[in-house]
C-alpha cells in the first residue's frame, strides 16, 4: 500500500494536514488508534466548551433576577451536562469522518508505528499488522495529561482532564492542581456547578503566561465567584485512603491541609512519542519534543513532525496550521514559515481570556519602550447591557514606530474579539489606524478601539 502522504494521528493537526494534501492533489491515509479528531475534538477543546456552556447558562438562570426575569428552583442534571458534551464530541468525530471519505482519505484503524525506508506499521485491535509506505510519513500524535510523582492519577481519587469530564458523580469539593487553561476552565465549571474549588498554583499568580493584569483581574473574578486560590502553592502529597482525598499543600506560611473528594491534576501535557518507531528510524528529540525545521521536516528525509509532538505552543489552531504549512511545502509551494510570537490564546472560563503576542513586561524585558491602552468593559455600553463588565482590553505598543506588540483581552466574549488583534499584527497596523478603524457601537469590539485610543490620549469614554 504506496501512498504520497500518511499521516500519523488524526486530531486538529493530522486531520487537517490530511485534507489540504489532498486538495493539493495527493494520495493520502491517516492512522489513528483511537477516535477520530483526536483529544481535541473527543476529549479536549470541543466536549470541554458544551461543559463550559452549560455551567454558562446554569450561572445565568442563576442570575436572572440581574435581568428581571424570576426562575424558581433551578437545578442541573450532572449526568445530562455530561451526556451532552459527549454527543456535541460524538458529532464533530462524525464529521471529521465525513471529511475523510469526501476528500478520498484512507482512514486506517490501529496504533501506527513507523520504519525505516519511509514505512507504517499499523497493528489492528485483532493483533494483526500491516505494512503502509509513502513518499512523506507526517507524525502528528499531539499529547496526553502530564502526570508528576506526587500526583500519580489513579483515574477516580486523583484524576486528569479525560476523568474530569466524565465524572459519574459531581464532586463536593475539588482541588485543582494547576491553574493553565485547562485548570482554569475546570475550576469555573465545577464552581458554576456548585463544587466548592480550590485552585493551588505553584507560580506567584494564576494563568502565569498571561499578562500580569490578566492574572490578577481573573484572581478577583475567580474569589468573587467563591473559588479559593492559593498561589506561590505547591501540593507535595495526597492521601487517598480514606473516602476522599487530603491535600498536603506547601506555602509560604506552612504546610496547609484540604479535604477534597477529587484532585485534578491539571500541570500541563506530554508529548505522545514513545513506542512510534522514533529510535528505530534516527529522528532526533529534545526536551521530550521532535526536532524540526520551519517547514517541520525532520532530520531524516520523508519524516515530518507537527503539532503538540514537536517544540512551539500546544494548541490545536497551532497543529492545523503547522500541518498546513508541512504539507503546502512537501506539494512544492511557497508556504511563508509561522510566526509563533503571534499565535492567539484562549481561554474559555468565567471570564474568558485571550491574548497574543508580548505582554507588558516581556516587551520591556526585550528592550522596547512602550505606550499602554487599557479600556475596561466597566465603560463599555455593550458589557453593561449584557451584565458583564468584569475586565478589559489591553494593548501594548512599540512607542517608537506604532507597532502593535501585543493585545490581552478577559471578559466576557472576549475569545470572540481576538482575531482583529492577530489581523492587525499580521498587518503591521499601528496604533493611529486602529483608532481611524471605526468599530460598530455597541459592540464589545469597540474596547480594542478604545484601548488604542488610550494608549495615545485620545480615548473618549473614560
Amino acid at each position: 500500500m504506496k501512498y504520497d502522504v500518511i499521516v500519523l494521528g488524526t486530531g486538529p493537526g493530522g486531520y487537517v494536514t490530511a485534507i489540504r494534501a489532498s486538495q493539493l492533489g495527493l494520495k493520502v491515509a491517516v492512522v489513528e488508534r483511537e477516535s477520530l479528531g483526536g483529544i481535541c475534538l473527543n476529549w479536549g477543546c470541543i466536549p470541554t466548551k458544551a461543559l463550559l456552556k452549560s455551567a454558562n447558562v446554569f450561572d445565568y438562570i442563576n442570575h436572572a433576577a440581574d435581568y428581571g426575569i424570576e426562575v424558581k428552583e433551578a437545578k442541573h442534571d450532572f449526568g445530562a451536562v455530561v451526556k451532552r458534551s459527549r454527543t456535541v464530541a460524538e458529532g464533530m468525530s462524525g464529521g471529521v469522518k465525513f471529511l475523510m471519505k469526501k476528500n478520498k482519505i484512507d482512514v486506517i484503524m490501529g496504533t501506527g508505528k513507523i520504519a525505516p525506508g519511509k514505512k507504517i506499521n499499523v497493528t489492528d485491535d485483532k493483533g494483526a499488522t500491516t505494512e503502509y509506505s509513502a513518499d512523506h510519513i507526517i507524525i502528528a500524535t499531539g499529547a496526553r495529561s502530564r502526570v508528576l510523582p506526587n500526583l500519580p492519577q489513579d483515574g477516580k481519587k486523583i484524576i486528569g482532564y479525560r476523568e474530569a469530564m466524565t465524572l459519574p458523580k459531581q464532586p463536593k469539593k475539588m482541588v485543582v492542581v494547576g491553574s493553565g487553561a485547562i485548570g482554569v476552565e475546570f475550576a469555573y465549571f465545577y464552581n458554576a456547578m456548585g463544587t466548592e474549588v480550590t485552585v493551588v498554583e505553584y507560580m506567584d499568580r494564576i494563568v502565569p503566561v498571561e499578562d500580569a493584569d490578566v492574572s490578577k483581574q481573573l484572581e478577583k473574578s475567580f474569589k468573587k465567584a467563591g473559588v479559593k486560590v492559593m498561589t506561590s502553592s505547591e501540593v507535595t502529597g495526597v492521601d487517598t485512603s480514606g473516602a476522599g482525598c487530603v491535600v498536603t499543600v506547601k506555602t509560604k506560611k506552612g504546610e496547609e491541609k484540604i479535604e477534597a473528594d477529587v484532585v485534578l491534576s491539571a500541570v500541563g501535557v506530554i508529548s505522545n512519542i514513545e513506542n512510534i518507531g522514533l529510535e528505530d528510524v534516527g529522528i532526533i528529540v529534545e526536551k521530550g519534543k521532535i526536532q524540526v525545521n520551519d517547514f517541520y521536516q525532520t532530520n531524516m528525509p520523508g519524516y515530518y513532525a507537527i503539532g503538540d509532538c514537536v517544540p512551539g505552543q500546544a494548541l490545536a489552531h497551532v497543529a492545523s496550521a503547522e500541518g498546513i504549512t508541512c504539507v503546502e511545502k512537501i506539494a512544492g509551494q511557497s508556504p511563508e514559515a509561522i510566526d509563533y510570537n503571534n499565535i492567539p490564546g484562549c481561554t474559555y472560563c468565567m471570564p474568558e481570556v485571550a491574548s497574543v503576542g508580548y505582554t507588558e513586561q516581556a516587551a520591556k524585558d526585550a528592550g522596547y519602550e512602550v505606550k499602554i491602552g487599557k479600556f475596561p468593559f466597566s465603560a463599555s455600553g455593550k458589557a453593561s447591557a449584557s451584565g458583564h463588565k468584569e475586565g478589559f482590553v489591553k494593548l501594548v505598543f512599540d512607542a517608537k514606530y506604532g507597532e502593535l506588540l501585543g493585545g490581552h483581552m478577559i471578559g466576557a466574549n472576549v475569545t470572540e474579539m481576538i482575531a482583529e488583534i492577530v489581523a492587525i499584527r499580521k498587518l503591521e497596523t499601528t496604533g493611529h489606524e486602529i483608532i481611524k478603524t471605526i468599530h460598530p457601537h455597541p459592540t464589545l469590539s469597540e474596547a480594542i478601539m478604545e484601548a488604542a485610543a488610550a494608549a495615545y490620549d485620545e480615548v473618549i469614554h473614560l
